[in-house]
This record gives structure tokens, C-alpha cells and sequence, in this order.
């Protein structure tokens, strides 16, 4: 076992059902907020907007709303977003939403502050991996999905449409959020589908820790804590959006992915995914890596690099007797079917099994640096396989 890490968390996390209506009583990291959310129509309709403005009422802060942010959220919009903040003399940024919202903000928070655009200091791709030049604006976050993790990390996934590139930006301590308010109440209207979805890439990033180059003793212990839970929940929350308790158990397994993401990297099913999303700009992030984890787990199963971690993930995953590796993938099966995703297919989305290769490279290409976290080498031939035996 890896005993180092490196802990650094200075995000106020304030978790649990009813929690947005403790965010006025809290000290903001500014005088004016950029109130940034989806160009959808929930917060609004479910009355979380009008609850949120009350509460930065009630904290004496101002606000601008700019509701420019969409599914797999592009550079341009960015741009857009950080523009109108300048403009607005925001001081911090007040995400409310989902995995969308939450990676933008980071992003936001960049540019606002610096010159110049986001793929100047993007790394991977096409990216010019420029450091930041001045100080991010603060981030408060507001959760309204459980999936990405986005609400306690300084990481957020940006797609560059004019290059199909999706790669993730941040990865410096200024980019934590420095208030994340994760009220499970607000999670209850996520329809049955986007529930499945971000609930599993809430499971992902955790099995990837799990089975990372660079796990440790302390990303294993809380990893394996919310793959237990998400494992639990999930079904029920997928089954009865009302279910609070079930909503709960999800919405601590995706925040704690947060945390595990920090200690210890995801693996090249991410990059892969990235690239997926990156050319069929309408699938979400989590239904894509639902696609590919079967025949990426195999791989490894196969290939028995990392067996015992796979044994640990299976036993909190309702098989407490598991002995094999594959009884991971048994349960993960389980999973999927029992929130009514274990039959979804590529080719729902427009894409080919011709693809595979281009596929492959644009995750190398893009996210390579995920590659490194895989307990073995994968080639880019076994990478375009996986995408092959994944198709259907």
C-alpha cells in the first residue's frame, strides 16, 4: 500500500439535504457574483434560481446572471461567460448547476482574470500550456446534479468544437472553489436517465482511482466508501427521484470522487470518453463511459495487473464473497442493469465502429497524460480494440 499523499483541501464544503438555505448565512469571497447556470430551463422552473438569489440577497452580495453554459461546454462559451463577467465587474463566480456549470466556472474564474484565450493555457492538444498569468476570481459552488465532482476540485472539462478536442483545464490550488453547498434536495427533479448517467460517472471516477498507478491509502479508503454507496443508492434514486435518502448516498459518492480525484488520478477511460464526446458533441459524459467500461475494465481484468483491487471494488458492490477479478465485472453489470443502462449503444449516437482509431489517437492526443495512471501500458492498438469490441 502507497502511504503518500498530498491533502490539500481549502474548499467549505456544506453538505446534506436543506443546505442552500444556509448559504446566506455564510462569508462570501466578494462583493458581486457572476451567477453562473445552464441555458436550461430547471433551476429555473424548479425554484432553485429564485431560492439562490434570495440566499446572495440575504448575504448583502449583488449579482449578474449569464446563462450561456450547455452540455459539454465549449471554449467560445467560456470566452462568452468570462467576457460578460469583466464587463459586469464580477468579483467571484456563484456556479449553479450541474457537471456543465461547475467545470465552466473554472474556467470562467481563469479568464476573467487573465489575457489572452483559454487554449493558451490549456495543456494537451493544441494547447500553448501557458501558466496563468494573475489570480483566478473565487468560486462559490451550488451542486445540482451528483456526477462530475467538479463543486470540490480545481479541475473542469472544456471542449475546443473548431478541433473536436475535450481536455481538462486547472490543476492549480487558486482553482478550488472556496464554498461548495451540496444540498441533495436540489437533486430530486434529475430525470431517471441523467440520474443513471452522472451517477455512474460519479462510480468511474472512483474505479479509476481504485485502479490507478497512483492510489494511496487515503484515495482507496474514501474511494471505496463512495463506490459502496453509489453502488447502494444509485438503483433507488434512478427508480424514485424523491427518494432523499437514495439521493443522498449518490450525491456523497459523487463529492467524494471530488476528493479522490485530487489524491489520485482517473485512468485513460476518461480520456477516452473525452474523445468520444469530443466528435458527437450530444452525448453525455457519463452514457459514454457507461459504453466503453465494460470492455475497459476487461482489459485489465484480462491482463490481471491490478486483481485485488477489483476483488475490494466487487465486495462493496454486492458481492461480499468475490474472489476473482472478474467479479468486478459481474457487478458492474449488475449495476447497469438495474438502472436500465446495461443496453446502451454507440451507434444510438452516430457513431461507427470505423471511428475506433480516430477515437484512440484524439485520446492520446488530447488527454495522454491519463495513459501514465493505467496500472499497464495500453497501446494504441488495444486502445482502438476496446472502442471495437465496445461498439454495437
Amino acid at each position: 500500500m502507497n502511504f503518500n499523499f498530498n491533502l490539500f483541501t481549502p474548499t467549505n464544503l456544506i453538505f446534506g439535504a436543506g443546505t442552500l438555505n444556509e448559504l446566506g448565512n455564510q462569508i462570501m469571497p466578494g462583493k458581486k457574483a457572476l451567477l453562473l447556470i445552464s441555458n436550461g430551463k430547471s433551476v429555473k422552473t424548479t425554484g432553485i434560481l429564485d431560492r439562490t438569489q434570495e440566499q446572495l440577497k440575504k448575504a448583502n452580495v449583488e449579482f449578474e446572471i449569464c446563462s450561456n453554459i450547455h452540455e459539454n461546454p465549449s471554449k467560445d462559451v467560456i470566452m462568452e461567460a468570462a467576457a460578460f463577467a469583466k464587463e459586469k465587474e464580477c468579483d467571484f463566480i456563484v456556479a449553479l448547476g450541474g457537471g456543465a456549470v461547475l467545470d465552466s466556472s473554472i474556467a470562467v474564474a481563469a479568464m476573467t482574470t487573465n489575457p489572452g484565450d483559454l487554449w493558451d493555457y490549456v495543456n494537451g492538444g493544441s494547447g500553448k500550456g501557458q501558466p496563468l498569468i494573475n489570480k483566478p476570481l473565487p468560486i462559490v459552488t451550488i451542486a445540482t446534479t451528483s456526477g462530475t465532482g467538479s463543486e470540490i476540485n480545481m479541475w473542469g472539462v472544456i471542449t475546443k468544437t473548431d478541433t473536436n478536442e475535450k481536455i481538462g483545464f486547472g490543476g492549480i490550488p487558486e482553482l478550488n472553489p472556496v464554498l461548495a453547498i451540496v444540498d441533495p434536495e436540489l437533486m430530486k427533479t434529475v430525470p431517471p436517465k441523467y440520474t443513471a448517467y452522472q451517477g455512474f460517472d460519479a462510480l468511474f471516477h472512483n474505479t479509476e482511482v481504485m485502479i490507478s498507478k497512483g492510489v494511496n491509502i487515503l484515495s482507496e479508503t474514501i474511494a471505496l466508501s463512495a463506490i459502496e454507496n453509489i453502488y447502494k443508492y444509485l438503483p433507488r434514486a434512478v427508480a424514485d427521484g424523491n427518494d432523499l435518502e437514495a439521493r443522498e448516498g449518490v450525491a456523497y459518492g459523487s463529492t467524494i470522487a471530488g476528493m479522490t480525484m485530487q489524491l489520485t488520478s482517473t485512468t485513460a477511460q476518461h480520456s477516452m470518453e473525452h474523445a468520444m464526446s469530443a466528435y458527437h458533441h450530444n452525448l453525455p459524459h457519463g452514457a459514454g463511459l457507461i459504453m466503453i467500461s465494460n470492455e475497459f475494465n476487461k482489459f485489465f481484468v484480462e491482463k490481471h495487473v491490478c486483481d485485488e483491487q477489483f476483488i475490494k471494488m466487487a465486495k462493496v458492490m454486492g458481492i461480499p464473497d468475490a474472489d476473482k477479478p472478474e467479479d468486478f465485472l459481474t457487478a458492474l453489470y449488475n449495476l447497469q442493469k438495474a438502472c436500465g443502462v446495461e443496453n446502451l449503444k454507440m451507434s444510438d449516437y452516430g457513431f461507427t465502429v470505423d471511428e475506433a482509431d480516430k477515437l484512440a489517437k484524439n485520446a492520446r492526443d488530447t488527454m495522454g497524460g491519463l495513459f501514465l495512471a493505467n496500472p499497464c501500458e495500453m497501446t494504441h492498438e488495444e486502445c482502438k480494440s476496446i472502442f471495437e469490441k465496445a461498439y454495437r
